[in-house]
C-alpha cells in the first residue's frame, strides 16, 4: 500500500513508524508529513531514511491509507480531503470520534465496524477509553455492563513531548536545589508551574486532566463517557469518571468499579480475561501491574480483580496500558492491517 503518516514527528507519530517496521505493514511507498519547521527532516524507515513534507493541496493524490496524528483543527480540515482523494483515513485526534457516520474503533473490541464508514475516515478513541474498553469488552459481552465508575491516573506523555519536557525539567530543578528533597517537597512555592499546567506535576498529583465542560466534568472525563457507549454499542450505560493527571512518563492506569446485569464472579471474570485478545491477566488477577510494566508492550494489564462487597453484581478491576502505543499507535496500524 501506498501510506502516509501525518503527524510523523510526534510521539505517537514516531511510534506509529516503528510499529509499522515491526509488524511488517505492506508499505510499498511511505510518506511523512509535519509541520512546517520540520520540513525537510529524515525520518529513519525500513532500513533508509524518508523526509518529511508539509501540507498542501493534492498532496494526497495517489496514496491508499493515510494515517493522521494532529491536533482536531488540522485533522478536520485535511482528514475528509484525505477521503476525497480516494485514500482510507485512520484518525487518531478527536475530530470526528462522534460523527455518526464514522466508526470509532478498538481492533480487539468492535473490529467489524471498520467496514462501515461513509465518509473513509476510521476514528481511533482516547488513550484512555482505549485502554479501559479493551479489558471491559470480554466482560460486558458475557454480562451486560450497567454503570462504571472510573478513577485514570493519566501520565505527562498524553499531553505529549512539552508534557514529558515539563516534567523532566521539573524533576532536574528538583534534584539541583540545594535544600533536601523532602524540604522541597513540603514546601510551597518549590517548585513552580510551568507552561503546560498551572501546577507543578513533579512530586504532584493534579485532579484535572483536560479542560473544564459542563457539570464541572473535564473534556477528558466526557470523552470516557460517550467514546466507552459508542466502541461498546451501548448507548444506555452510565459512566462516571475523575481524570488525574499524575508524574509518569508513560502509561495510563485506572481504577474500575463496574456493575452488570447479572452476577459476574471474580473467578469468571478472570477466565473471560485470561483469554480475551489485548488483555494480559496479571498473577490471576491478584496482581498490581504498573504502568511502567505494561510500558513498550502491546497489550493491557489486568490486575487487582475483586467482587465489590458493597453492591450486587459488581467488580473491581485495575487496568494499566502504554498511552502512546495501544492507546494510540498500535490501535491506527491495527486498523491500517484490517483495511488492508
Amino acid at each position: 500500500m501506498r501510506v502516509a503518516v501525518v503527524g510523523a514527528t510526534g510521539l505517537v507519530g514516531g511510534e506509529m513508524l516503528r510499529i509499522l517496521e515491526e509488524r511488517s505493514f505492506p508499505v510499498e511507498e511511505l510518506r511523512v508529513f509535519a509541520s512546517a519547521r520540520s520540513e525537510g527532516r529524515k525520518l529513519a524507515f525500513g532500513g533508509g531514511d524518508v523526509t518529511c513534507e508539509v501540507l498542501r493541496d493534492g498532496c494526497f493524490a495517489g496514496l491508499d491509507l493515510v494515517v493522521v496524528d494532529v491536533e482536531d483543527d488540522l485533522s478536520l480540515e485535511w482528514a475528509p480531503q484525505a477521503a476525497a482523494a480516494g485514500a482510507k483515513v485512520v484518525d487518531n485526534s478527536a475530530a470526528f470520534r462522534m460523527d455518526p457516520d464514522v466508526p470509532l474503533v478498538v481492533a480487539e473490541v468492535n473490529p467489524d465496524d471498520v467496514y462501515d464508514a461513509p465518509k473513509g475516515i476510521i476514528s481511533c478513541p482516547n488513550c484512555t477509553t482505549m485502554v479501559l474498553v479493551t479489558a471491559l469488552a470480554p466482560l460486558h459481552r458475557a454480562a451486560g455492563i450497567e454503570r462504571l465508575v472510573v478513577s485514570t491516573y493519566q501520565s505527562v506523555s498524553g499531553a505529549g513531548q512539552s508534557g514529558m519536557h515539563e516534567l523532566a525539567g521539573q524533576w532536574t530543578k528538583w534534584a539541583g536545589e540545594e535544600d533536601t528533597l523532602r524540604r522541597a517537597a513540603i514546601t510551597p512555592g518549590a517548585l513552580e508551574p510551568g507552561e503546560v499546567w498551572d501546577r507543578p506535576i513533579a512530586g504532584n498529583v493534579i485532579p484535572l486532566a483536560g479542560s473544564i465542560r459542563e457539570l464541572g466534568y473535564t473534556s477528558e472525563e466526557w470523552k470516557l463517557v460517550h467514546e466507552s457507549r459508542k466502541i461498546l454499542h451501548a448507548p444506555e450505560l452510565r459512566v462516571s469518571g475523575t481524570c488525574v493527571r499524575v508524574p509518569v512518563y508513560v502509561g495510563h492506569a485506572m481504577s474500575a468499579n463496574v456493575e452488570f446485569r447479572r452476577p459476574l464472579g471474580r473467578d469468571e471474570a478472570a477466565g473471560l480475561l485470561g483469554s480475551a485478545p489485548g488483555v494480559a491477566l496479571v498473577d490471576g488477577g491478584d496482581g498490581a501491574p504498573t504502568p511502567l510494566e505494561g510500558a513498550g508492550i502491546d497489550p493491557v494489564l489486568v490486575g487487582r480483580l475483586r467482587e465489590d462487597p458493597s453492591q450486587v453484581n459488581t467488580l473491581n478491576l485495575w487496568v494499566t496500558g502504554d498511552n502512546l502505543r495501544k492507546g494510540a499507535a498500535l490501535n491506527a496500524v491495527q486498523l491500517a492491517e484490517l483495511l488492508a
